[in-house]
């Protein structure tokens, strides 16, 4: 059976460089990077140039990148480390500011941080999954602590305006965080160009492993650690380093700093001609998201009258991976869905097409064959259909 995998936003594969790089450590360089002799100095050399890859990935410095266990690791951080930097100092910043459509890695830890007596803010999108510089600005209060809002969104794609909302943030004073998990790899992310005081990456998004991140904390920031033992990371998160997948992500990063621009641009012509057939060959769809400020790879598209997770089991027998939304919530109605408002009849069959490096123009066309077949075979026996008259 012909296999397609067009889930990137979910995983990456591991490329071969990356394998390679990582392979180096796997075998005779193996000794603990905090030792002082020859091995721990080696497996040091091996960390140290990746954080280098990284800071140079994200137009950072290298005592500026933090490795940690993931993107999730690395968005608790964020948030909790200044939250609890703030109780301890006795500061009287309370006040949280996020969306209704991050990821659940930061909808749950501000949700904790309200049993702890903070206050927060969710902001809703608009249609297209944006969020206004103006409600940023209109939310700020003289006790808020932190702005945490995704660089683009994992299931639709859409790319907020981050420059304009640090602009508003460094005006009031108030640290902005961002979560660029799916955004790392398909557009630049120039910290300094941003303005942003914290942002987070994780490597199996970038075709790198899995069980490493980075949270870039802007030099001079005071942070509260999550990880408490001995002094790695500068002290900061505690732990012998994940040497293999540190190695791993730098790597990674450095590839996608050299290739980013032409994959990038390649891939967004298949995504675009793959929306472009959909339209042509299928009826009564609407596509989510941005239809310009959206990352290049990303198609949200709503199917309507059939359920979602029949269509991607459907595709799923048929060879070809999709998702539903976000991988950290399979089987629940995307939150993001909810927010941007679409109709009752849309609102439970979407389905998230995400392209990477691997696809081609053959495995779109072969999808799209598939798709057409499979939507009309549901509505035949969609009850919802039927009643509208088709």
């Amino acid at each position: 059976m012909k296999r397609v995998y067009l889930d990137y936003n979910s995983s990456t594969p591991l490329d071969k460089r990356v394998k390679e790089a990582m392979e180096e450590f796997l075998g005779e360089k193996f000794g603990n990077p905090s030792n002082l002799h020859s091995f721990g100095r080696e497996t040091r050399e091996g960390i140290e140039q990746a954080r280098k890859r990284v800071a140079e990935f994200l137009s950072a410095s290298p005592d500026e990148i933090f490795f940690t266990s993931g993107g999730t690791e690395a968005n608790n951080w964020a948030i909790k480390g200044l939250a609890f930097r703030a109780l301890e100092e006795g500061k009287n910043k309370r006040h949280i500011i996020t969306t209704s459509i991050e990821h659940h890695s930061i909808l749950h830890t501000t949700e904790f941080l309200e049993k702890l007596g903070f206050q927060v803010t969710y902001l809703p999108p608009d249609r297209y999954g944006m969020i206004s510089p103006s409600a940023v600005k209109e939310a700020i209060r003289d006790d808020t602590l932190l702005v945490s809002i995704m660089h683009s969104n994992n299931e639709i794609g859409t790319i907020q305006p981050i420059k304009e909302i640090a602009q508003i943030t460094r005006s009031f004073g108030v640290y902005l965080h961002t979560d660029a998990v799916a955004s790392a790899g398909k557009v630049d992310l120039s910290v300094k160009e941003m303005g942003v005081d914290l942002l987070t990456i994780s490597g199996h998004k970038i075709h790198g492993p899995k069980g490493v991140g980075v949270l870039y904390i802007k030099r001079g920031q005071k942070m509260e650690n999550l990880i408490h033992g001995g002094s790695h990371e500068q002290g900061f998160r505690s732990g012998t380093e994940n040497l293999y997948g540190i190695v791993g992500l730098g790597k990674a990063c450095e590839i996608a700093k050299k290739e980013m621009k032409e994959q990038g641009e390649r891939i967004k012509g298949l995504r675009d001609y793959l929306e472009s057939e959909i339209r042509k060959r299928i009826p009564e769809v609407i596509f989510n998201g941005h239809p310009e400020q959206r990352i290049g790879n990303t198609t949200s598209v709503s199917i309507g009258y059939i359920e979602g997770e029949a269509l991607l089991m459907n595709l799923d027998m048929e060879g070809i991976a999709v998702s539903s939304g976000s991988a950290c919530s399979a089987g629940e109605v995307s939150h993001v869905i909810k927010a941007i408002g679409l109709p009752p009849e849309f609102i439970n069959s979407t389905i998230r097409f995400s392209l990477g490096r691997e696809n081609t123009k053959e495995e779109i066309d072969f999808v799209v064959a598939v798709l057409e077949r499979v939507v009309k075979r549901l509505r035949a026996i969609s009850p919802l259909w039927k009643k509208r008259g088709n």
